[in-house]
């Protein structure tokens, strides 16, 4: 795809109103850490414009990327391990829970999951919860570059058994060091 023009338009935190977009969105959810916002970025063809931080659960809020004013790349709160209290944890899943229960326009979930380890509780429940609200998540191996290439099967095998994923259920490797993957989603979408 190519991108002219992208516009963060929307930031909505906890107790933010949700937009009614008119275009088709694309949301993108994972554990604090698995590289949501270098993906985002890798997809827009940018740099740092999706904010990356070292320090786990950064991003608090939905934001929502218009791309060429044709769709949205919608970037959800991570989950899982951040320094935050149970308390504003519980929050940002009601936030989340609420984006997917009302979006009218959202076409497609991908659930980014990194490729080094065995899907943890929250990525087993994220993916279920997801698969419950009647969505079939894409799932996005990240991180692939830190690993050897003779691993990628078994670690993708691992990843699969240990979500117990739904058969047919896409599974795309994904680096953004290499943009190895990234031709493969931008076909999905």
């Amino acid at each position: 795809m190519v991108i002219k023009n992208i516009n963060l338009e929307t930031v909505c935190g906890i107790t933010s109103v949700l937009p009614e977009n008119d275009k088709p969105e694309i949301a993108f959810a994972g554990k604090s850490n698995v590289g949501k916002s270098s993906l985002i970025n890798a997809l827009m063809n940018r740099k740092s414009y999706a904010r990356i931080s070292a320090t786990p659960g950064k991003t608090q809020t939905i934001n929502f990327y218009n791309i060429n004013d044709e769709m949205y790349l919608v970037d959800l709160p991570g989950y899982g391990y951040a320094k935050v209290s149970e308390q504003e944890k519980a929050q940002w899943g009601k936030l989340i829970e609420r984006y997917l229960h009302t979006s009218g326009q959202l076409r497609a979930v991908f659930l980014l999951i990194d490729i080094r380890h065995a899907p943890s509780a929250n990525d087993k429940m994220m993916y279920h919860w997801i698969v419950e609200q009647g969505y079939q998540p894409i799932i996005i191996a990240t991180k692939l570059d830190k690993i050897k290439r003779s691993q990628v099967q078994k670690c993708i095998k691992i990843l699969k058994e240990g979500l117990e994923l739904v058969p047919g259920t896409k599974v795309i490797p994904f680096s953004s060091q290499t943009k190895q993957g990234r031709d493969e989603i931008w076909d999905l979408i």
